[in-house]
């Protein structure tokens, strides 16, 4: 067997220390994307080492979830087959020593809600009104540092995210954390609080999609690290609960940032948060 890289060496120890842990706290340890982990882990699981890579959820919560996206038409389908599938509905959990075959069989279908009469504007949105009905306050998906805006879930938790700062360059505070930077590269730290502001719970990172985009309209994803003297977002806000984190980029030392995005999704979609960052 060929020796691991020094990544998946790090997510080994930790998971020995164990012998069983879920996927995301791992990864919030090493200050890792989840994804990442899991890739890692299902690899490493393939190539003959004793430890089982598997998912849990609630069922119910999942089938209601499923149905109320397809009803919006947020819902795309099962995900396509590839060497993994990470799901934010449930923790998953690695452990020891035999392999499974990964990935989650298709849903139940679930009946579609009868859609309104009299509507315009996209699902979820401003404009998704009855015409006999007045129309909601417009929500600013745009802001500078210290801003706060609003956006939602994937689970229907309502969000207020608030930019409080951005440090840049943040080299010395990566430094002190022990790691090293390279040859031409610096680090900036991102400082973001997130307020659930209703009755659901979020269940994500809140940084999980937390990028920063550059003057020629490249994006810039969190470093797999986190500082002892800037925490790291935990996993999931609870109702009525703000969690703040810190989110650490490594990027060229040339590079200008422009902006900082937060979507709930990988790509650009209705609740994608945009702040200016100012020079």
């Amino acid at each position: 067997m060929v020796a691991p890289d020094p990544v998946d060496a790090r997510l080994l120890a930790v998971l020995a220390e164990s012998g069983r842990a879920a996927v995301h706290e791992i990864a919030q340890r090493l200050g890792m994307d989840p994804r990442e982990a899991a890739m890692r882990l299902i690899t490493l699981s393939g190539s003959g080492l004793p430890l089982l890579v598997g998912v849990e959820c609630d069922p119910n919560g999942l089938r209601r979830a499923l149905a109320n996206a397809a009803a919006y038409g947020n819902y795309m389908g099962p995900p396509s087959s590839g060497p993994y599938a990470v799901h934010q509905s449930g923790p998953h959990h690695v452990s020891g020593p035999h392999q499974v075959p990964y990935g989650p069989p298709n849903p139940p279908s679930q009946p579609f809600p009868a859609q309104p009469q009299a509507t315009w504007g996209p699902p979820q949105t401003a404009g998704w009104v009855r015409a006999d009905q007045p129309q909601p306050r417009p929500v600013s998906r745009t802001g500078k540092i210290g801003s706060a805006l609003e956006a939602e879930s994937l689970e229907g938790a309502h969000l207020s995210i608030q930019l409080v700062e951005v440090v840049d360059p943040a080299d010395f505070l990566f430094t002190a954390a022990g790691y090293k930077l390279a040859e031409g590269e610096r680090a900036v730290v991102v400082h973001t609080e997130v307020t659930n502001t209703s009755q659901v719970p979020y269940t994500s990172l809140p940084d999980m999609y937390l990028v920063l985009v550059t003057k020629t309209g490249e994006t810039v994803t969190k470093a797999p690290v986190s500082l002892s003297s800037r925490p790291a977002h935990k996993l999931g806000v609870q109702p009525g609960e703000t969690a703040g984190g810190h989110t650490v980029f490594v990027l060229p030392d040339t590079t200008d940032v422009i902006q900082v995005r937060w979507s709930v999704r990988p790509e650009v979609d209705l609740n994608t948060l945009v702040w200016t960052v100012e020079d």
